[in-house]
C-alpha cells in the first residue's frame, strides 16, 4: 500500500466529486478523506513497528500513521518473535500519547 499513491487517489476522487458536484467543498474534512484511502474502515494504527534497523516508514500507511507511535526494531523481520513483540508493546505503554497536541 503505497502511502504516496493512497494520497494522490483520494486527492484525485475528492477534487472529481466537488468538480463533478456531488460533494460540497465544506464536506471535505478529515472524515471524507479517510473514506476514500484503501483501508477505510480499520481503525488508524496506534503502534507501527519497523523492523531490521530501518528509521523510516518508507512511504507506509502515510495518513493513517500520522499519530502512531512509531517503534524501530533492530531485528530483520524473521528474527522479531513474541518477546521481540513483547518488547515494543511495553515501550509502547511507557509512551505518553499527546495525538498533536
Amino acid at each position: 500500500m503505497a502511502g504516496g499513491r493512497n494520497c494522490y487517489k483520494q486527492s484525485k476522487k475528492l477534487a472529481k466529486d466537488y468538480a463533478d458536484g456531488s460533494i460540497a467543498l465544506e464536506s471535505i474534512d478529515e472524515s471524507s478523506m479517510k473514506q476514500h484511502l484503501y483501508t477505510p474502515d480499520i481503525p488508524d494504527p496506534d503502534l507501527m513497528i519497523r523492523t531490521s534497523g530501518e528509521q523510516r516508514i518508507s512511504n507506509f500507511m502515510l495518513w493513517q500513521a500520522a499519530y502512531s507511535e512509531l517503534y524501530f526494531s533492530p531485528l530483520p523481520w524473521p528474527e522479531f518473535d513474541e518477546w521481540a513483540l513483547i518488547g515494543a508493546l511495553d515501550d509502547y505503554l511507557s509512551r505518553t500519547r499527546r495525538f498533536g497536541h
